[in-house]
C-alpha cells in the first residue's frame, strides 16, 4: 500500500494524465511511437483477492503512472514534427539549464558532460521514463540539474574532507540534488541516487 500511495501523491495515471491534456490514448499511443513523449516510469501490476458477503472474488488489474511534469512537455509536441523537432527542444531546454547552473557556479568539469553522445543517452533515458522515476518533474530542466550535480558530488567529494572550497561545492551541488531528485518509492530509497548521494554525502561529510 506504501507503493500505491507513493504513486498516486507524486504521479499521474495515464488516465490522468490523458485527461490534463486533453488528449486521447491513441493520440499519446502515436507521440510514445514517435519517440516525441515518454513512457510511463511505473507499470503496476495488481492480482486482487476480495472478500464480501456475496463470496470471494478474484482479479487481476494494471495501471502507468507518469510523472505530473509530462503534462507540460505533450503540451509543446502540438507544433511539433517528429523525434528531430522533439529531441531539439529537449537539447534547448537542457543546455539553458545547464548554463545557469554553470553561471551559478555549478559546472560539472568533465568535458564530454554535454556533448553529443551525452545528450542522445539523456533523450533516451527520458523517453524510457526514467527521469520521470528519479527526478521531481521528469522534465530536462530538473535532469540537467541532476546530472549536473551528481557529476560535481563525484568531482568533490574526494576532497571534501580537508578542503574547505571543495565541501562548500560539494554542499552545493548536494543541495542542488536534493531540490530535483525524486523521493523514490519506499522499496527503492535504499539504492537511489538520493540515498547515495544526497543522504550519505550529507551523512559522510557533515553538510
Amino acid at each position: 500500500m506504501e507503493l500505491i500511495r507513493y504513486l498516486e501523491r507524486y504521479f499521474f495515471t495515464r488516465e490522468q494524465l490523458l485527461d490534463r491534456c486533453a488528449i486521447e490514448l491513441a493520440q499519446l499511443a502515436k507521440l510514445q511511437a514517435a519517440r516525441m513523449a515518454p513512457a510511463p516510469s511505473y507499470r503496476l501490476r495488481l492480482d486482487i483477492g476480495c472478500d464480501s458477503f456475496f463470496g470471494p472474488w478474484a482479479g487481476a488489474a494494471a495501471a502507468d503512472y507518469y510523472a505530473k511534469g509530462y503534462v507540460a512537455w505533450i503540451g509543446q509536441l502540438a507544433g511539433l514534427d517528429g523525434e528531430a523537432q522533439a529531441r531539439a527542444l529537449f537539447d534547448q531546454r537542457y543546455m539553458a539549464r545547464l548554463d545557469q547552473l554553470r553561471a551559478g557556479g555549478i559546472a560539472p568539469g568533465a568535458p564530454a558532460f554535454a556533448s553529443e553522445e551525452h545528450l542522445r543517452a539523456e533523450w533516451s533515458a527520458f523517453l524510457d521514463g526514467t527521469y520521470g522515476l528519479c527526478t521531481v518533474s521528469g522534465l530536462p530542466e530538473d535532469i540537467a540539474a541532476k546530472e549536473a550535480a551528481v557529476t560535481v558530488i563525484n568531482e568533490t567529494a574526494p576532497a571534501a574532507a580537508t578542503d574547505a572550497l571543495a565541501k562548500a561545492r560539494l554542499r552545493t551541488a548536494v543541495d542542488l540534488l536534493d531540490s530535483v531528485a525524486a523521493p523514490f518509492a519506499p522499496h527503492e530509497v535504499a539504492r537511489s541516487s538520493r540515498q547515495r548521494y544526497v543522504n550519505a554525502m550529507r551523512e559522510a561529510h557533515r553538510l
